[in-house]
Order: structure tokens, then C-alpha cells, then sequence
């Protein structure tokens, strides 16, 4: 049995694959999911509530990156006329998020999109990631952008794909946890 080193530890390997999709994509609409479900823009959302969202969708993915931020800096980036946060809602629960970075220029990149632990398996994610992705084909951008990885949902990587994003690298990385 080999002994780890603390920071050895902290480091989880991982493989991200990096999608893009060049124009609106020629899926067709998915069915109107049977639960009762809205998206909302969550305009203005506090930082606790952003922490809420993040941290339960993520908590089994290793979602890291954005609790290395203070406070502050959540509430920078949240304010960022080039940022949006939609929320789907389900039974009225939030029951997912998607974060759309539009601060490029002509193009878009779904920073963090999924689902809360209880809602997976209802349907509901290729209903809202086509609505997240229509969105953001009805700004003037030229590309979305998207990036999952292996420790993701194993169906994360086909669901993008399903919807239209082409993957155009991959890379090996390792997960700092905080």
C-alpha cells in the first residue's frame, strides 16, 4: 500500500475535451418535459445563491474552480453585463444551471451547465441544454464553446455531441482541490 503525499492528494487527474459549434446547430426542438419546468436569467443572483447552484450541481464532479474565489470576486463576475445565469426549475425547485460567458467577442462559451443530483434521469437535460444553446445562437456570436471532462456525468460528453459540439482537442489535467 503506497503512502500519499498531502498535495499529492489534492491532485485528481483528468482528461478535458474541448467542443465547439460553428453555427445554430439543426437539432430539433426536444418535447416539453412532464414535470412543471421555467428557465429563468437570474439577474443580479446573490453570491450565496451562485454558491448554492455551483456547489450542488457540482459537488460529485469535482467543481473546483470558481470556491477558489473569494466572495468578492464571485460578485465581480456575477455583475458582468457579459455573464448570465439561467436556472431551470422544475416542480418550482431549482433543478439546474447553465453560466453563459459572452465576454468574447462573437463568441460564447457555456462556462458550467447541469443538473441537481434529484433531477438527472428526468429528461430534463437535453431540454435545457437546447434552450441554453438556442439562446445563445440568438446573440451575434460565431462559435459556442463548451468543455466537460471525465470526471463530468458519463453522459455529459454524448449529450454535447447530440446537440451539435464538435470536439476539437483534448488535453490532460489535473484537478487542484481547494
Amino acid at each position: 500500500m503506497s503512502v500519499k503525499t498531502v498535495s499529492e492528494a489534492k491532485r485528481i487527474p483528468t482528461v478535458v475535451t474541448f467542443l465547439e459549434m460553428k453555427a445554430r446547430p439543426p437539432v430539433l426542438p426536444p418535447p416539453q418535459p412532464k414535470s412543471k419546468v421555467a428557465i429563468l436569467k437570474a439577474e443580479h443572483p446573490p453570491v450565496h445563491f451562485y454558491r448554492y447552484l455551483y456547489d450542488a450541481i457540482g459537488r460529485d464532479y469535482y467543481w473546483v474552480d470558481r470556491k477558489k474565489r473569494s466572495d468578492a470576486e464571485i460578485a465581480e463576475l456575477l455583475k458582468n453585463p457579459g455573464m448570465e445565469i439561467y436556472v431551470l426549475y422544475a416542480d418550482g425547485c431549482p433543478a439546474g444551471m447553465a453560466e453563459m460567458d459572452y465576454r468574447e467577442t462573437n463568441a460564447a462559451q457555456l462556462a458550467y451547465f447541469g443538473l441537481m443530483p434529484e433531477y438527472i434521469g428526468r429528461r430534463l437535460g437535453f431540454y435545457f441544454l437546447y434552450q441554453a444553446v438556442m439562446n445563445a445562437w440568438s446573440k451575434p456570436i460565431r462559435k459556442l464553446r463548451v468543455n466537460t471532462c471525465t470526471l463530468d456525468h458519463a453522459r455529459a460528453l454524448p449529450l454535447y455531441q447530440r446537440m451539435g459540439f464538435v470536439p476539437y482537442t483534448r488535453e490532460e489535467r489535473y484537478i487542484e482541490l481547494p
